[in-house]
C-alpha cells in the first residue's frame, strides 16, 4: 500500500495544515513535559510555573480592561469624526490654518519655516523645505479635514546649506501605519490576537497550510508587543531581550568598579560562567553553560569605559550569542549603587526566552542570584547571607 492510497489527493492541503498545528502542539506539550516531570528540581519548577500562571492571569485581566477602553475610545472617536464630516458646515480659514499647522509639525523637520494661509478652503504653503520631505508634506496637508485645494509655493532644497530656516531640526518620517510601528495600542493587540486565533482555527477549512503558522506569529506578536525580529531573534542584533537590575553594595565605588572591570572575576559570582580569559586590550573570551550540559563560547569587547563610573561591553560580530551590557556605578550613602542593563538575543529570540522560562532557566532570576553573590562577595568575602529583596528591578 502506498502513500497515495492512504492520503487522498484532495486532502493533502488539509493534512499539511493539520500537521503544522500538530507540530506547534507537540512543541508546547514537550516543553510542558520537561517542566513538569519529576526530575531534580521539578517541584521548584512546578511551583514557579504555578506562580507565573497566576501572574499571567492578572496581566491578562489588566490587558483586557485596557484593550476594552482603547477600543471604546477609538469607536467614539470614529463616530464623532463621521458625524462631523457629515454635518460640518465648513471651518473658517483661521481654523483651517491651525489644523494644517498641527499636521505639518509631524511631516517636516522644520515646520516653523513653512508659512500657511487659507482662502475659501484653499491652503497655500510657502517657505523652504527639504526636498525629500516635500511630497509627504503636501500629501499630509491634502488629507486635513476641510481642505478643498492646495497651492504649492514651497522652495525645495536638497540640503539645508546656508538656508537659515532649515538649520537644525529633527527628521520626520511621516505617519507610520500602526501595524508597522514597534509598539501597538492595547485595542490593536487584542484584535490581532483574535485574528491570529481565527487564522489558526480556520486554517484547515481555508485549505491554507501557512494559515496556522501565520496566525500563531500574529498572536505572539500582539501578545508580547515585540517586533517580529525581536520575537524570532532574526535581525534583532544584540537586542531581543532586555534585563535591568540595580543593587546597593556596602563598599567604596572604586573597589566595586575595580572588581567588576576585571571580567575574569565573573566566574566567582556567576555560576553559569566557567571561564573568562583576556585575549587582548579590551577583549575577552567567555565560556558559559549551554543547553543539555554543553558549553557555549564567544568573544566580547569593551565598548565604553569611564573609570569608576561606567563600563560597557558587547559581543564581537559573528558571536554565537549576540549580547551587550552596561554597568553604572554611583555613590549611595556609605556604599555604591550598581546599575546593570543587559540585552541579548537567545536562539529563537523572545520565543526561545519563553521556552527557557518554562524549563526553569529564568535569566532574570539568574541575574538576581548573580548580583546577590557579588554583593555578598564584596561585603563579606563569601557568596552567601544576602536576601533577594535587596536586588531591585528597574
Amino acid at each position: 500500500m502506498n502513500l497515495r492510497e492512504i492520503v487522498p489527493l484532495r486532502g493533502r492541503k488539509q493534512t499539511a495544515s493539520v500537521n503544522a498545528g500538530l507540530a506547534l502542539a507537540a512543541l508546547a506539550a514537550g516543553v510542558s513535559a520537561v517542566a513538569l516531570l519529576p526530575t531534580r528540581g521539578g517541584a521548584r519548577r512546578r511551583g514557579l510555573i504555578a506562580q507565573k500562571t497566576v501572574h499571567a492571569g492578572k496581566i491578562a485581566k489588566t490587558f483586557g480592561e485596557k484593550a476594552a477602553r482603547d477600543i471604546a475610545s477609538r469607536s467614539r472617536g470614529l463616530l464623532a469624526s463621521g458625524r462631523s464630516s457629515i454635518h460640518d458646515p465648513g471651518a473658517s480659514d483661521e481654523v483651517l490654518c491651525e489644523r494644517v499647522r498641527s499636521r505639518i509639525g509631524r511631516l517636516t523637520s522644520h515646520p516653523s519655516a513653512i508659512e500657511v494661509s487659507a482662502s475659501g478652503g484653499v491652503i497655500e504653503l510657502r517657505g523652504p523645505v527639504l526636498q525629500h520631505e516635500a511630497e509627504q508634506l503636501l500629501a499630509g496637508t491634502r488629507r486635513v479635514r476641510g481642505v478643498h485645494g492646495l497651492l504649492d509655493h514651497l522652495e525645495r532644497h536638497p540640503q539645508p546649506g546656508a538656508v537659515s530656516g532649515l538649520q537644525g531640526g529633527v527628521t520626520r518620517a511621516g505617519p507610520v501605519p500602526e501595524l508597522m510601528q514597534q509598539s501597538w495600542a492595547p485595542g490593536t493587540r487584542l484584535l490581532a490576537i483574535l485574528s491570529g486565533a481565527c487564522l489558526v482555527a480556520g486554517g484547515r477549512w481555508l485549505r491554507r497550510p501557512v494559515a496556522a503558522p501565520i496566525g500563531v506569529l500574529l498572536a505572539l506578536r500582539a501578545a508580547t508587543n515585540l517586533p517580529l525580529r525581536r520575537l524570532l531573534g532574526v535581525g534583532a542584533g544584540r537586542r531581543a531581550i532586555d534585563l535591568r537590575k540595580a543593587i546597593h553594595v556596602e563598599a567604596p565605588r572604586e573597589e566595586v568598579f575595580a572588581f567588576f572591570r576585571a571580567f575574569e572575576n565573573f566566574p566567582k559570582f556567576m555560576t553559569h560562567v566557567h571561564e573568562v580569559q583576556r585575549t587582548g586590550e579590551g577583549r575577552w573570551h567567555w565560556t558559559v553553560d549551554g543547553p543539555a550540559g554543553t558549553s557555549v563560547e564567544w568573544d566580547a569587547e569593551v565598548s565604553a569605559f569611564v573609570p569608576n563610573e561606567v563600563i560597557a561591553w558587547r559581543t564581537v560580530p559573528g558571536a554565537s550569542v549576540a549580547s551587550s551590557g552596561t554597568a553604572r556605578f554611583e555613590d549611595q550613602g556609605n556604599g555604591t549603587r550598581l546599575d546593570i542593563q543587559l540585552s541579548y538575543n537567545p536562539p529563537a529570540g523572545a520565543i526561545g526566552h519563553a521556552i527557557a522560562l518554562l524549563v526553569g532557566a529564568d535569566p532574570k532570576r539568574q541575574m538576581d542570584d548573580d548580583l546577590l553573590r557579588l554583593k555578598s562577595l564584596l561585603e563579606q568575602g563569601k557568596a552567601e547571607g544576602v536576601t533577594r529583596e535587596e536586588v531591585r528591578p528597574e
